[in-house]
């Protein structure tokens, strides 16, 4: 058989677990949103206490703004811990200057909270449990300094609720955007888990456990409805051939080429599986004996007719075919024992072929 011009493969990427804590890119997003936010945060707080007073106070905002310029620089530069660093000292230094001019209740202390969730991405046991011990100290000694001392700018009734609703709203405007990131993270974990869990890495096609359990399903409501089950298994040809001569790089790289033929020539109702090692199987509902010859002969010419591009040369495969249909009552693994035992003849024929059980 003659082999068309190699075709490059693009293989489904498996899943990979990310580094937690604060190396994931979605959190450095985070806070980099966060340093913008600060930053005009910081341009109101300048115009507010420039009515408002204390003078004192306007001012530190303007170091403010640079340091959270300068944080959002360093974090483009991926110089993220000293980033974290002037965030964190800013919160620090404003929290506590702004409750000890203004007093308890302008709610600058407000502020410190937002270290809570923060302290424990990318840490150790017990290197949260002494920062947060650290920072309850910060807060319960900033609450003794200012009711013992009193504010030492005090604002007016009015203008002190002012800067205490405008701290809140801040505060919980940082919470909730703290939320959906923590929210964001659970879910994108949980599906990674997923994949891991009911996929093949190597050709993102369904694991032999999730296909049984997909399967079993299939086969309850293909029962319930009458309709006929067909289950079609393909094994590689001398695939430890093409490991020794080309590597076990070409081999995988086969693999995912026969992976992507398989999903394009399946309907979305099928189920397809690597079944284990260089072996693939499909349950493909409401279709019998003679469709499911046709989808083994479709995907074998598929395969056969392409060379896969691997290290710049071409790398040829067939296929060889077990087809079988669910029979009343029977079970999903005699139905395997069936199509196993129709492959084996196909193997034994001289491979590349199709033989039905």
């Amino acid at each position: 058989m003659s082999a068309t011009a190699p075709v490059a493969v693009s293989r489904p990427t498996p899943p990979r677990a990310k580094s937690p804590g604060l190396a994931g890119a979605a959190f450095w997003t985070l806070m980099r949103r966060i340093a913008v936010l600060a930053l005009c945060v910081d341009v109101l707080y300048f115009v507010l206490f420039h009515v408002l007073g204390p003078p004192v106070l306007a001012w530190i905002n303007v170091v403010s703004v640079a340091m959270y310029g300068a944080a959002y620089v360093l974090i483009l530069q991926r110089r993220n811990a000293a980033a974290i660093f002037l965030m964190w000292a800013e919160v620090l230094g404003h929290a506590t200057l702004g409750t000890v001019l203004l007093g308890w209740e302008s709610g600058f202390h407000y502020f410190l909270l937002m270290f809570i969730p923060l302290i424990g991405m990318g840490r150790s046991a017990r290197a949260m449990i002494a920062l947060l011990a650290l920072l309850l100290a910060c807060y319960l000694g900033l609450d003794a300094l200012s009711h013992h001392r009193g504010a030492v700018s005090p604002l007016s009734p009015a203008g002190l609720m002012t800067v205490r609703w405008i701290n809140i709203v801040i505060v919980f405007s940082m919470f909730v955007s703290l939320a959906y990131f923590y929210r964001g993270t659970i879910l994108r974990a949980e599906k990674r888990l997923h994949l891991m869990a009911t996929r093949d890495p190597l050709t993102g096609l369904a694991n032999r456990q999730h296909f049984q359990s997909l399967a079993e399903h299939e086969v309850t409501r293909s029962r319930r409805s009458g309709e006929p089950v067909a289950l079609v298994m393909a094994d590689v040809d001398f695939f430890k051939r093409i490991n020794d001569r080309h590597g076990h790089d070409a081999g995988d790289t086969v693999l995912g080429h026969i992976g992507d033929t398989l999903l394009r020539t399946v309907r979305e109702q099928d189920i397809v599986a690597r079944w284990g090692g260089e072996e693939f199987l499909m349950l493909l509902p409401n279709t019998d004996a003679a469709g499911a010859r046709v989808v083994a002969e479709r995907i074998r010419r598929s395969v056969g007719s392409f060379e896969v591009a691997h290290e710049g040369q071409g790398i040829a495969s067939t296929l060889s075919f077990g087809t079988t249909t669910l029979r009343p009552e029977e079970s999903l693994s005699d139905a395997l024992r069936r199509v196993d035992s129709a492959l084996y003849r196909s193997k034994a024929e001289g491979r590349n072929r199709v033989v039905s059980e």
